[in-house]
């Protein structure tokens, strides 16, 4: 495959959710990695008005962030560009996966798309969730994104829908 490396931190860390549609269905898993020098925000104004994930950067040494590193189709990352939409600008970051270093591309959030008093809907923080315990990241990561505060989506169609990725 004519890949690039994508490294996802937020709901596209579950595997349908990156694989569905039209947004990245030739993804394959290449390992764990940590973005150091950055926090996971949920400040990412979503078209639905709640908060998404950022890859926040800090500079700081002690922030870090656990995703997971897959390589798709290039032809496919203006396809997952549309997908992640006009919020997110995207870049190459270095992540440390295992012995090596790697440069990947990600999605980091536009300045005038994020609002730290937005909180994810449940559904969404259960979808990250989900993908970091598929993707076998760490348990100190995972209850992190458990203990996630998160409002009730009063959109019991949206909810549905995108709960059904976790079946």
């Amino acid at each position: 495959m004519d890949g690039r490396l994508y490294f996802a931190y937020g709901s596209n860390l579950l595997r349908s959710r990156l694989q569905a549609g039209d947004r990245a269905p030739s993804a394959e898993l290449v390992s764990a990695a940590i973005a150091r020098g950055y926090a996971l925000r949920f400040h990412k104004r979503g078209a639905d008005g709640s908060g998404k994930c950022d890859l926040h950067q800090t500079g700081a040494d002690a922030d870090l962030v656990w995703g997971l590193v897959w390589q798709i189709s290039s032809g496919e990352l203006e396809q997952l560009d549309r997908s992640e939409g006009s919020g997110y600008r995207r870049r190459v970051v270095t992540l440390r996966a295992e012995t090596q270093n790697l440069q990947a591309e990600t999605y980091i959030a536009k300045p005038n798309a994020v609002d730290p008093a937005l909180v994810p809907f449940d559904w969404y923080r259960d979808i990250v969730t989900a993908g970091a315990r598929q993707g076998r990241l760490p348990p100190a990561w995972i209850r992190r994104l458990e203990e996630q505060a998160v409002v009730e989506d009063g959109n019991e169609e949206r909810r549905e829908r995108f709960l059904a990725l976790l079946s």
